[in-house]
């Protein structure tokens, strides 16, 4: 479900998975919270010609009734794709790979933020993205995916 949803033009499976993700999130919601997806790089979001971390947290702001700021974070460098790489190699690749959006930072200064993501395979990415919320002065971070890769070591 989660690979029809970010590689095959899936976008309607976006509205059942924010509904599980909302119902798992509602004991995180508090009134000042704020929703933010897992940015794309300009180029990625060029082939995929959609961000399906954007889709779900559009959906999951509306399910919570909370602010949605889809542009809070950005991806100003492109990371390699990460299939078959190690949990080392992912965390190096995306060092300073994600940024808060220098106009978007007063809406997460002070403030929860909850971030979204489709799927966690090491955390690298939302390790990022944690580290760039905190940067723009959030209070708090929480993450939120669809699906997580368990691999047997």
């Amino acid at each position: 479900m989660v690979l029809g949803l970010k590689h095959a033009d899936r976008t309607d499976l976006a509205v059942p998975a924010a509904r599980w993700m909302v119902a798992v999130a509602a004991d995180l919601r508090n009134d000042d919270m704020v929703v933010v997806p897992v940015p794309l790089h300009w180029s990625r979001l060029l082939t995929r010609r959609y961000n399906q971390a954007n889709l779900l947290s559009r959906l999951v702001a509306r399910g919570l009734d909370l602010t949605h700021v889809p542009d809070a974070l950005i991806r100003p460098k492109r990371s390699p794709k990460m299939q078959d790489t190690t949990r080392a190699a992912r965390f190096a690749a995306l060092d300073c790979a994600i940024r808060p959006h220098p106009r978007r930072m007063t809406f997460l200064q002070g403030r929860s933020v909850l971030i979204v993501d489709d799927v966690m395979t090491t955390g690298a990415t939302l390790a990022a993205a944690t580290e760039a919320a905190h940067m723009a002065g959030a209070a708090r971070v929480h993450v939120l995916t669809l699906a997580r890769v368990v691999k047997d070591a």
